[in-house]
């Protein structure tokens, strides 16, 4: 498995994901598309040039929260996880744009023995996305509840 175990999963542990991604203007339009976002501030650029202070489209940040979090799922959760249970504290602190690449960080801010299912713990994830200029551009907590190790 690519993921970690439940056992694995220690308190404070960070993990640097290896894989980056550049932003296509592609992948934004067609996911506004496909989930309905008709938005000028990600859809209509001569709108955002004049009327935002950003003067260009952003990327919705549903695509961004689930490229952070997709980033991460090969080295958490990939084949150890039952499922995810939330997220929480989701912030956008700056924008992302298209062109941008992102690199993301997670770390396991705390976890805890499943009081209903003896094979698995709940972990608590906290995921955070950079752009090229190391700026934060995405940062959410995602509790999953993880398979043990020792139940497989």
């Amino acid at each position: 498995m690519a993921g970690q175990y439940y056992e694995q999963l220690e308190v404070g542990r960070i993990f640097q994901h290896e894989i980056r991604r550049t932003v296509t203007e592609m992948d934004h339009v067609l996911f506004s598309a496909l989930t309905h976002n008709p938005a000028a501030l990600h859809i209509d650029e001569e709108y955002c040039r004049n009327n935002t202070e950003f003067g260009q489209r952003i990327v919705n940040s549903a695509f961004t929260l689930g490229l952070v979090v997709g980033v991460s799922v090969g080295d958490t959760t990939l084949g150890t996880t039952v499922g995810n249970l939330g997220f929480e504290e989701i912030r956008f602190p700056a924008p992302l744009f298209h062109g941008d690449t992102v690199r993301v960080e997670t770390e396991v801010m705390s976890r805890r023995e499943s009081s209903s299912r003896p094979n698995a713990g709940i972990v608590v994830f906290e995921h955070r996305g950079f752009n090229q200029n190391d700026v934060l551009v995405a940062r959410c907590r995602r509790t999953a509840l993880m398979l043990k190790k020792s139940a497989t």
